[in-house]
């Protein structure tokens, strides 16, 4: 799984990168946690508010600060959702 944190540097891209990387730890998954601060692939992106969190390439999270729990059960959902049929 993939984890972007879109934004352009700010506070509150910076806490929401450490609170993805705390929530993929507590979660227990494989994830890459990156930073995107290029305003272009903001703008392609469809980013109108930053922080935004994308997963696998879906914006998910746009202009707010998520909290651990949140991005947790965001990020349990996505791996949930992207599960094959008949898998636990």
């Amino acid at each position: 799984m993939l984890v972007e944190i879109l934004g352009t540097g700010c506070p509150r891209c910076f806490e929401t990168e450490r609170r993805a990387r705390r929530a993929v730890e507590l979660a227990g998954l494989q994830a890459q946690v990156a930073s995107v601060k290029d305003i272009r692939v903001l703008t392609q992106r469809g980013v109108l508010a930053t922080p935004a969190v994308a997963i696998d390439g879906t914006v998910r999270l746009s202009g707010v600060l998520p909290s651990v729990a949140e991005l947790v059960t965001l990020f349990k959902n996505h791996v949930a959702a992207s599960a094959p049929a008949g898998a636990t």
